[in-house]
């Protein structure tokens, strides 16, 4: 690069500040420069919904969608007993109490649909029926604009057993 010291230094400062702005919010694990982050701190939010992801690139993913205006929770990753990753290892325990205690009516579970993220969402949501809390999950199926034979065996057999009427 010809202009190393004018691109480089300016983008080195700026990763600096940023690590040392940036923190986990106490209250959903997003990462902002506040605490309470920007999300939990909107006040046109739904708090009686709340969406529960594995990590900060899930809740922007939905965010992306301008699709759901409730509150999110972020369990920092999934259950696996192979990784010896277990409910007091993620904020499950956090989410658990957080649901019980406030406003929350649903709890909609946005886990991935590999075998580690299911057991996670079966986990949390039996965890919650416990406590009379209603719980969903996302849709698994075909995807808008997705071609059948271009699709794997699982997502066509989810988009058969979870098909709804039109």
């Amino acid at each position: 690069m010809k202009k190393r010291e004018s691109l480089m230094q300016p983008l080195a400062g700026a990763l600096a500040e940023a690590a040392e702005r940036v923190r986990a919010c106490h209250v959903c694990g997003n990462l902002d420069t506040r605490d309470p982050c920007t999300i939990c701190d909107d006040t046109r939010r739904d708090g009686r919904v709340l969406c529960v992801v594995e990590d900060v690139a899930d809740l922007w993913a939905l965010e992306r969608t301008a699709s759901f205006k409730g509150r999110y929770h972020i369990l920092g990753g999934t259950l696996s007993a192979l990784d010896g990753i277990g409910p007091d290892d993620l904020r499950i325990p956090e989410l658990i109490g957080r649901a019980a205690e406030s406003e929350v009516a649903e709890v909609i579970l946005a886990t991935s649909a590999t075998v580690d993220g299911q057991t996670t969402a079966h986990y949390i949501a039996d965890r919650l029926r416990e406590k009379g809390i209603k719980v969903s999950g996302l849709a698994h199926g075909v995807p808008v604009g997705g071609e059948l034979d271009y699709l794997d065996d699982g997502t066509l057999s989810a988009a058969l057993r979870d098909r709804r009427p039109v």
